[in-house]
């Protein structure tokens, strides 16, 4: 029985979605979910430990996440359509949002970045984009014949651009980036070719020095000649990145075990709980434990590519996909930050990093995956 159980998984992975009774019907996709709870969980476990070993952080983490799983629920039982028709509404009020942003929004540490209306807590606008570009791109393009020909790329470009060069002026280099490659991807999804996709990325190396000269912030600057060359100043720009490689380099294999980093624990590594996390994991929890997780990842990426490749609407299948590769990139863009390979930009780890406005965002996101998966209908013929 358990044998044949198996074999049907294998040959119909949607065997359990038919089968999920209670998670069927709150359309909740049960592989998705599961990948999502030990992502979470092992967050959990790992934020404990960064966070001096106290419960109070994981606590208020898990109130995070429990907001975030109800978000996806809510979004879950939307039909995808409902998605498609207020994409340009929830687009502008997204654009209005960030102008108010810029106009009389809250700042932190020298960034404008939150909005603090009467009566509700202060948000920040630019997290909503990450789902608010690629639904407004996937709409637009949806409407056309595919791959799109020169001028509605253009129109897709000023679209993505637009909150981009908002987010950027507020400034969150590293938010703009995630924002701008969501409407990117998808924009690859619907089909451009070869030759395109070469030529937008020869635009965007030309325009580097432009961006140094006019756009980007000294802060910024310091960042990209730190990645360059940390050991110029070990003890100011280049301290964050210097720990980090430390901590990683010294979990080895099998790590140090549970809370007995020193890096984290000892005040070296800063940003222990959020930005930096992974770097707590692999020194505790070693290769193995990244592996794990970057694992878990991978499987989480390639279950909403799936959905996306089995939804039946061009707007469903490019939303859903470029939704994947947000996430996709969310992770590379933190491990690469963390690892030395990339400037720190301040994403944090999806799903595992403490705060509250990314992960209600992702969760948001697989709400929507999992609404165009479990809302499938059959075509007429």
């Amino acid at each position: 029985m358990r044998q044949e159980f198996v074999r049907q998984i294998a040959m119909d992975p949607d065997y359990l979605q038919r089968r999920g009774g209670w998670l069927s019907r709150l359309h909740l996709d049960p592989w998705l979910l599961l990948l999502l709870m030990l992502i979470m969980g092992f967050g959990l476990v790992v934020l404990y430990s960064a966070g001096e070993n106290g419960m109070a952080i994981v606590r208020s983490q898990a109130l995070r996440i429990g907001v975030g799983l109800l978000v996806m629920l809510f979004f879950a039982q939307l039909d995808p359509m409902l998605y498609r028709r207020w994409s340009p509404w929830l687009y502008l009020a997204g654009i209005v949002a960030l102008v108010l942003v810029l106009l009389f929004g809250a700042g932190a540490q020298g960034a404008q970045r939150w909005l603090a209306l009467p009566g509700l807590p202060r948000f920040q606008p630019s997290e909503a984009m990450k789902i608010g570009v690629p639904l407004m791109v996937a709409w637009f393009l949806s409407q056309l014949v595919l791959p799109p020909r020169l001028l509605p790329i253009l129109m897709a470009l000023v679209l993505t651009a637009l909150p981009g060069a908002l987010i950027i002026a507020q400034p969150d280099l590293g938010t703009a980036v995630l924002v701008i490659a969501s409407g990117l991807a998808v924009l690859f999804l619907a089909g451009l070719s070869w030759k395109l996709i070469m030529l937008m990325v020869t635009a965007g190396g030309a325009s580097i020095p432009v961006l140094w000269l006019f756009v980007m912030r000294d802060y910024q600057k310091e960042r990209v000649l730190t990645l360059l060359n940390p050991g110029s100043d070990p003890l100011g720009a280049g301290w964050n990145i210097t720990q980090s490689k430390a901590a990683i380099g010294s979990g080895g294999l099998h790590g140090k075990g549970w809370g007995e980093g020193t890096q984290s624990h000892l005040d070296f590594l800063p940003e222990s709980h959020t930005d930096f996390i992974l770097a707590v994991l692999a020194e505790e929890f070693g290769f193995i434990g990244v592996t794990f997780l970057l694992a878990l990842y991978a499987l989480v990426v390639v279950r909403s590519l799936f959905i996306a490749s089995a939804a039946q609407t061009s707007f469903s299948r490019l939303l859903s996909g470029g939704l994947a590769i947000i996430f996709f990139m969310y992770v590379v863009v933190n491990v690469a930050m963390v690892s030395g390979l990339m400037p720190v930009v301040g994403v944090p780890l999806p799903l595992v990093s403490f705060g509250g406005t990314s992960i209600v965002t992702l969760l948001a996101g697989f709400g929507i995956l999992m609404a165009v998966h479990t809302h499938r209908r059959m075509l007429e013929s």
